[in-house]
């Protein structure tokens, strides 16, 4: 293993430990990006929306970089668009002449980015996002710095893909706790209701369906007014094994 490999990996290990979240960690990937291929350059990171996710992710190293990923999203086109649709690297030698892309070439060169090169992101065998660097110097991007990209931009892959597992299953514990609390809430709902109308549980759960149902009110929420009125208090907001 090369003494750069060495380098990117200890970057990207330091970056994981250090974010909270998928977008702290493409922030500190594109910081990394600037400092890994060449001095001087911009960098924007882009995940294409997954699952539920309403919006594509992205994060920047600088305004610079900043500004050319909004240009890309007001024009609908440009060299991340493509990559995030079709998986595929770009090269622009120069914004100046390039014929492709005329709307987004012709302000990123007015922003004075004149060259830029975009690598795809891959997670699961799949193409998931874009590692996108901007430059001010035409052909900014030679065999070395391609070179240095196309490394970087696999090894973030590998560590992008544990960060999504990593947020997947955060994801799936709070939805785990949530589900818990609310069986909990409703429980007591249960009991009061067990206790004032003097029936069976499954009478007390068909009642609290029925006013939900009728009322157009969330069972849980239902559930938590009950409590509140018969308790004087609000219920609690973490799991019942939580408080020790």
């Amino acid at each position: 293993m090369s003494s750069e490999v060495r380098e990117d990996l200890a970057g990207l290990q330091e970056a994981l430990l250090n974010s909270g979240s998928v977008e702290q960690f493409l922030q500190q990937l594109a910081l990394l990006a600037t400092r890994t291929v060449s001095d001087g350059m911009s960098c924007g990171m882009a995940l294409r929306p997954r699952g539920r996710a309403p919006r594509t992710v992205a994060a920047c190293s600088d305004p610079l970089a900043a500004e050319a990923d909004r240009v890309q999203d007001q024009t609908g086109e440009g060299p991340a668009a493509h990559v995030l649709r079709h998986g595929c690297r770009v090269r622009i030698e120069d914004t100046a002449t390039y014929g492709r892309w005329p709307r987004f070439c012709r302000q990123a060169a007015s922003l004075g980015i004149r060259s830029c090169y975009a690598v795809p992101l891959v997670t699961e065998g799949e193409p998931a996002g874009v590692l996108m660097l901007y430059a001010r110097a035409p052909g900014a991007f030679g065999s070395g710095e391609s070179s240095r990209a196309e490394r970087f931009a696999a090894s973030a892959s590998g560590a992008l893909t544990l960060s999504l597992r990593m947020a997947s299953c955060q994801d799936t514990n709070e939805q785990l706790r949530s589900s818990i609390v609310s069986r909990a809430v409703i429980d007591q709902a249960l009991g009061v209701i067990m206790a004032t109308e003097h029936c069976p549980q499954d009478k007390a759960f068909a009642m609290l369906r029925s006013v939900s149902q009728n009322t157009n009110v969330k069972l849980r929420d239902l559930a938590a007014t009950i409590v509140t009125r018969a308790s004087g208090e609000p219920p609690g907001s973490t799991a019942p094994f939580e408080d020790g």
